[in-house]
């Protein structure tokens, strides 16, 4: 499972010109699946979104507070790109991306996840050409990366 977290003062997705998701201060996670992703490395990658240390306290440039502290919002968008491999020609392989099925089925319980938060959780439209506009405030982009590995 891979997740570009991004902090952010606002992000929104569309769909055929429709908004379909739209958040304030918080998190875009732009999300691929593997196909050797469990519930293990959904539920990891949950906790770790929400307790990163991203955010800081009024008057203060230390980054003491989690998107959960400062009661931010979460726009959540599945991304298999992730899974691209591009060491060889020109054109990305996506072999190691789950298939559709499986991603969604995972997508949806790693959104579930995040729901338990109580944190106002959007998403985009899974398998959907979406159009995403991230206002990245810092900015501060970061790379999350669970392969079936126990990482504390």
């Amino acid at each position: 499972m891979r997740v570009v977290v991004q902090r952010v003062m606002a992000s929104s997705v569309a769909v055929d010109g429709q908004i379909v998701g739209q958040i304030g201060r918080g998190l875009n996670l732009l999300v691929g699946l593997a196909p050797t992703d469990t519930t293990a490395e959904l539920t990891w990658m949950a906790r770790k979104c929400l307790d990163l240390r991203l955010f800081s306290a009024p008057g203060s440039d230390r980054w003491d507070c989690s998107v959960q502290d400062i009661g931010g919002d979460l726009l959540v968008i599945s991304q298999f790109t992730l899974y691209g491999d591009c060491r060889k020609g020109r054109r990305p392989s996506f072999a190691a991306a789950a298939s559709p099925s499986q991603a969604e089925a995972l997508y949806e319980e790693f959104v579930a996840l995040l729901r338990t938060s109580g944190l106002r959780v959007e998403t985009g439209k899974f398998g959907a050409m979406m159009q995403v506009e991230i206002r990245n405030d810092g900015p501060v982009t970061l790379i999350l990366d669970r392969n079936g590995v126990d990482q504390r």
